[in-house]
């Protein structure tokens, strides 16, 4: 039986445009962050970052972070709190579109020309650095036993779409030229990257291709941004989820793009992109995200488009997941996956 109020929320949900039926079940259906999780959330919550969508480019770039949260929950357990070693960790410069950028290099043991991966790191094209995605290069160079290279790209508002784009093919072009000279293999190049940096990385694939330079080896697409639409079921489901949201991907948008008719760019709508002829892709999502749907959907349309892919998508954790191995389960799984996946790639 439903209550009066709920009658209500109906009436008020029909007057302002909005399916009621949709906003009701959506809000029964929102899935819930596990223990472990919980505890990372627990802990970003407690340090009163501001809604994202609030603030200037320049103050969001200020707020607490995921990262954040992660340590302070690891020095609360009593736990090591340093990031995972790695034999060799370098800032250098490189050539990006516009002039020279920087990057991260990591390369962990081993003898002989190793496989290279370049890496973007997340942060809707507008906030977020190399040291707050530190996580994940270290974690996978050494699980892959294969130098990553995490490019700072060009950030918006201060640069417009498709400014990062642009960055992230010439970053990958950089390094099928200069491979050799860090003690990578110039012929095992792939690509990755998290949330924003996921759609770079399939972008970079797609020009090589487009472009007839050679193609990466592997895509690795963890949550990508891969679709203008902000109404998919998984949308609906976590439009108030932390740390990502429906406000603050509308946010982004608006920072990142010239107008808004570029969403519908196939370069930002990725899932009506040209796919075609690119190497596997393993394409992974968290469950209590907005981009979940995102994911899903593209790892379809590249297998409708002939592309091998392996999607998994990780119950109970929500977008940023990936990077938080040391704190939770799930990450410590798709890691593993996706180091396999990466590694088969670079087996010729």
């Amino acid at each position: 039986m439903i209550s009066r109020n709920s009658v209500k929320m109906i009436r008020v949900a029909s007057l302002v445009g909005i399916s009621a039926t949709t906003s009701l079940l959506s809000a029964h259906a929102a899935p819930k962050p596990n223990s472990e999780m919980k505890a990372v959330l627990d802990q970003l919550q407690s340090k009163g970052g501001k809604p994202i969508e609030s603030l200037t480019a320049a103050e969001a770039r200020n707020q607490p972070t995921p990262t954040d949260a992660v340590k302070s929950l690891l020095e609360a357990k009593k736990k090591d709190v340093n990031p995972e070693p790695v034999a060799e960790v370098r800032d250098i410069q490189i050539d990006g579109a516009a002039g020279k950028i920087s990057a991260r290099l990591y390369k962990p043991e081993g003898k002989g020309a190793l496989p290279v991966v370049v890496y973007f790191h997340g942060g809707g094209f507008v906030i977020a650095t190399n040291d707050v995605y530190d996580a994940t290069p270290r974690a996978l160079a050494n699980l892959t036993h294969s130098i990553f290279l995490s490019v700072e790209y060009r950030k918006a508002p201060e640069s417009k779409f498709p400014a990062a784009h642009e960055d992230a093919f010439a970053a990958y072009q950089w390094v099928l030229k200069n491979a050799a000279s860090f003690g990578g293999d110039p012929m095992k190049v792939a690509v990755a990257g998290e949330s924003a940096g996921a759609n770079l990385a399939l972008n970079t694939a797609i020009k090589a291709r487009d472009m007839k330079v050679q193609l990466p080896v592997h895509e690795l697409l963890v949550y990508p941004v891969a679709s203008s639409d902000m109404n998919s079921k998984s949308y609906e489901e976590n439009s108030n989820a932390k740390p990502l949201n429906r406000p603050m991907m509308s946010w982004f948008v608006k920072n990142y793009l010239n107008n808004p008719g570029e969403a519908k760019d196939p370069r930002i709508d990725l899932v009506h992109a040209n796919l075609k002829g690119l190497a596997p892709a393993t394409v992974i999502t968290a469950e209590i995200d907005p981009l979940r749907s995102d994911g899903k959907e593209l790892s379809e349309k590249l297998k409708a488009a002939g592309v091998k892919v392996h999607y998994e998508d990780y119950k109970g954790v929500t977008h940023e997941f990936f990077g938080m191995a040391a704190v939770l389960k799930e990450a410590k799984k798709a890691q593993t996956v996706a180091a396999d996946d990466l590694k088969k790639s670079f087996i010729k």
